[in-house]
């Protein structure tokens, strides 16, 4: 048995690497990728910080991956064994299919306990730390977050598109100031720029030539025909505090940001909505890992089951299971502010149906 035992640990472990690699390229590493070249291009951002930037996503996407990832491996694998037969044999020598889902407990539980860690410990801190990643660009080289043909809304209170970027020479330059509403109450435009980093005050000067000034309606800025034009000035400057991208930094940050210690001193909140969105942004971090356990106790009969060697086969089951699954955690996720509908237990249901269908399937597989 220890043959077999090897035998099945090696294609399960290889399979769930596989898996969670394609599954986090295709749904992560892509995503990233198609957002941020064009960052690197237009905006000249460091190569360091789009690697930082992907280190801080990872973690939150293994959270998805790995259970995926198992998932697949278990369909693949015992779909395999059990279409060559081997399944087949290795009963018809006494062994039950218990004894031969060993080695899939031990890596069940491995899995189990590597995302309760990503859920608890790494992914809020990598939420956290992608929060400031931008401030931490913009004060470090505050130029990278202008770029071509783009518009910065980095800055709260404006908007800026510039038409051409080239070093720290600007052309066509648009500047919106906004409203707590976020509409325009003034616009600036100018032919030409020039950006000047000024560090030690916490701001970027934008030197503006050849500008023009319009006014809006502060009780109506939608309206067109209340619009009064302002100064033209061959020169002069914006001044761009970064003492407000800061302050907009340091906005409490989002639940799945906050540590579970955060979290719990939120539960003594007034406020029955708060109370009932932490408790439940609480339960999603611990019920969620057990969804390894969960999708290899139903993966096994339906792998053998399916009694199918295709790889798309396996991915396509694989993503049926988990989008199912998923959808529970969402609808969960979505009613947490609502504690009259319990969203905390709802976000366990899908481990608890996965289980008993799970283990329904398997007694009636070991029966066979």
């Amino acid at each position: 048995m220890k043959l077999v035992d090897r035998f099945i640990s090696r294609e399960l472990l290889v399979n769930v690497l596989f898996a969670i690699a394609v599954l986090s390229l295709v749904l992560v590493v892509g995503n990233i990728f198609r957002k941020l070249l064009p960052l690197l291009v237009n905006h000249d951002v460091p190569v360091e910080y789009l690697l930082a930037f992907i280190a801080y996503v990872l973690p939150f996407s293994l959270i998805f991956t790995i259970p995926w990832g198992l998932l697949t491996a278990v369909l693949l694998v015992f779909g395999r064994l059990s279409a060559d037969n081997e399944l087949t044999a290795l009963r018809s020598n006494g062994v039950s299919i218990s004894r031969i889902c060993i080695p899939l407990a031990f890596i069940a539980l491995a899995s189990t306990a590597i995302c309760l860690w990503l859920n608890v410990e790494v992914a809020p801190t990598a939420q956290e730390k992608l929060r400031s990643t931008i401030f931490d660009l913009a004060t470090r080289n505050p130029m990278a977050l202008f770029g071509s043909d783009q518009v910065i809304d980095e800055f709260p209170g404006r908007k800026i598109y510039v038409g051409k970027k080239d070093g720290n020479k600007l052309e066509n330059i648009t500047v919106f100031e906004l409203n707590r509403s976020a509409m325009p109450l003034r616009v600036t435009y100018a032919r030409s720029g020039l950006l000047e980093a000024d560090l030690p005050n916490k701001r970027i000067l934008m030197h503006l030539y050849n500008a023009r000034y319009q006014q809006r309606d502060e009780n109506d800025p939608t309206d067109l025909h209340k619009i009064r034009d302002g100064i033209n000035a061959t020169e002069g400057t914006l001044p761009i505090s970064l003492d407000e991208l800061y302050d907009k930094e340091k906005k409490r940050p989002s639940r799945s940001a906050l540590s579970i210690q955060q979290l719990l001193e939120q539960l003594k909140s007034e406020n029955k909505r708060e109370r009932s969105a932490s408790r439940t942004e609480i339960n999603k971090r611990f019920s969620f890992p057990f969804s390894c356990l969960a999708f290899a106790v139903i993966g096994v009969p339906l792998g053998v089951t399916a009694h199918r060697r295709e790889t798309s086969v396996g991915f396509a089951m694989g993503l049926i299971v988990a989008v199912s699954y998923f959808l529970f955690v969402i609808i969960g996720d979505t009613l947490r502010a609502n504690p009259h509908v319990h969203p905390e237990l709802l976000v366990w249901f899908p481990n608890v149906l996965f289980l008993v269908l799970g283990a329904q399937l398997f007694r009636r597989l070991a029966r066979q």
